[in-house]
């Protein structure tokens, strides 16, 4: 069943309610991607999609609902793509993890430097964020942490890494690298410091 609908005038471009709140989503997605919280106002969200302005609690009790779906909606989206590069079983447990680097680099270039990965970009705003997102974004760390530890570990079983390696260890210093070489490649506007940042963690897996 829909939920109560509150103040605020649905949408008048035709689409129902399931559609005009997946657009939301959606274009909160790109503009959180680009700007973070602080900088994305709510009006220019609804306008951009065709929602009457004061039509938002019709689709979101509040922002910070608003900013946990389109988080939801975004960490869905990544573990996808970790499931298809980590899960190729047509490559090497390393390769794999290579392949979701390289596409990774085709995006923030795609995108010309713009867009940064929502997560991470949400972490840095961590003074101003309710306690429920903050607790999200963990969640979220750990299951991209899962991920990574499980390619590791198929690398292991496979004989590319030692036995005994840390994969656990190892993913956790994987995402916390790997957010950190995506905020330098926007500032440079390069995938350079992603590639650096990925030959670095490989050499020190041998």
């Amino acid at each position: 069943s829909l939920p109560r609908r509150p103040r605020g005038r649905p949408t008048r471009h035709g689409h129902s309610y399931a559609d005009t709140r997946e657009l939301l989503i959606r274009r909160g997605t790109e503009l959180l991607t680009e700007r973070g919280v602080s900088a994305t106002a709510l009006d220019e969200v609804l306008k951009s999609v065709g929602v009457p302005k004061g039509s938002f609690y019709h689709y979101f009790p509040s922002k910070d609902a608003f900013v946990l779906a389109t988080l939801d909606s975004y960490a869905a989206y990544l573990l996808r793509k970790l499931d298809r590069h980590l899960g190729d079983a047509s490559l090497a447990a390393l390769a794999r993890l290579q392949s979701f680097v390289d596409d990774a680099c085709r995006g923030v270039e795609r995108f010309d430097f713009t867009r940064g990965c929502l997560v991470g970009n949400l972490g840095q705003e961590v003074g101003c964020l309710d306690a429920e997102i903050r607790r999200r974004l963990e969640e979220i760390f750990l299951a991209w942490e899962a991920r990574v530890a499980d390619c590791l570990q198929d690398a292991v079983t496979a004989g590319e890494l030692p036995a005994g390696t840390d994969c656990a260890g190892l993913s956790h210093a994987f995402w916390i690298g790997w957010e950190g070489a995506i905020l330098r490649a926007r500032l440079m506007r390069s995938t350079e410091p992603m590639r650096a940042f990925f030959s670095l963690f490989t050499a020190a897996l041998r």
